[in-house]
């Protein structure tokens, strides 16, 4: 987002954390469904889009469109922040959108964190993002573009039936969307990062040829919390192709200390004689 995108969704955003404090999570849930509602009729009418950040309107007279439409439809909580970001200055139609997408997955991680069960939508979300790599056929059919939504959103939540919080199938939902422009395998991933940082924690990425123990995973843990200066939740994946040693990818950061990298460095190494 550009400057003025970005203070007209710190707005928001300061409004949303105002409203979760004195709200139940149930609530809070509902709100943010209404907002990911509305993001979903936006991305479906880019004349809507320009209509709501439009510049040569005030931002009042875009908060009342915004009422005229949508008033008795939604609750007033949805409504209410909705109004309070289009009424901001938005840089381009494209930003509103995201803006509004970010404050509904907002609204939701925050429902979880105050029912107490973020940390556990957070390890869904990448659990899931596991099972769908680790099979390809499965991975094809969520990532399909061509198929609509609604049907993978369907496969996707006869998938989580009974394993995972209904926070986790709605995020998954939203990623099958494309938050954000991304594609269903980095929605997933952004998705995972945004729990983490409502934690406020670092998400470390950590590839290895067998699973870590839990006290081998605790001193990493450890580790890169001392450099980083914050908390870091590790996420690990299991590649035997990697035959051993361990990588480790913190936001642009990457620790490449697998047997497999110095095999291929030996082997370029070699070729170059």
């Amino acid at each position: 987002m550009q400057a003025a995108s970005r203070e007209s969704y710190k707005v928001a955003a300061e409004r949303l954390d105002s409203y979760v404090r004195g709200a139940e999570p149930s609530a809070v849930a509902s709100t943010a469904d209404a907002i990911l509602s509305v993001a979903t009729l936006l991305r479906r009418e880019p004349r809507l889009r320009r209509a709501l950040s439009e510049p040569s309107r005030s931002g009042e007279d875009r908060g009342a469109l915004l009422g005229d439409m949508l008033g008795g439809r939604i609750g007033a909580d949805a409504l209410d922040l909705l109004v309070s970001l289009v009424a901001g200055r938005w840089s381009a139609p494209s930003e509103l959108l995201d803006g509004t997408e970010r404050l509904g997955v907002e609204a939701l991680l925050a429902s979880a964190d105050k029912a107490g069960e973020l940390g556990e939508v957070e390890d869904e979300l990448f659990r899931f993002g596991q099972v769908v790599s680790g099979q390809s056929a499965l991975s094809n059919t969520l990532a399909d573009p061509v198929a609509p939504v609604e049907q993978r959103a369907t496969l996707a939540r006869e998938l989580l039936a009974d394993k995972a919080r209904p926070v986790t199938v709605r995020l998954v939902e939203v990623a099958l969307g494309g938050y954000g422009g991304r594609s269903f395998t980095g929605a997933l991933t952004r998705l995972v990062e945004l729990a983490a940082e409502r934690r406020d924690r670092q998400v470390a990425y950590v590839t290895v040829a067998a699973p870590l123990s839990d006290e081998d995973e605790r001193r990493l843990g450890a580790s890169l919390s001392a450099i980083y200066g914050r908390e870091v939740s590790v996420k690990q994946t299991v590649d035997p192709h990697v035959l051993g040693g361990v990588s480790v990818r913190v936001g642009s950061d990457l620790y490449d200390g697998t047997i497999l990298r110095r095999l291929n460095e030996t082997r370029n190494a070699l070729a170059k004689r």
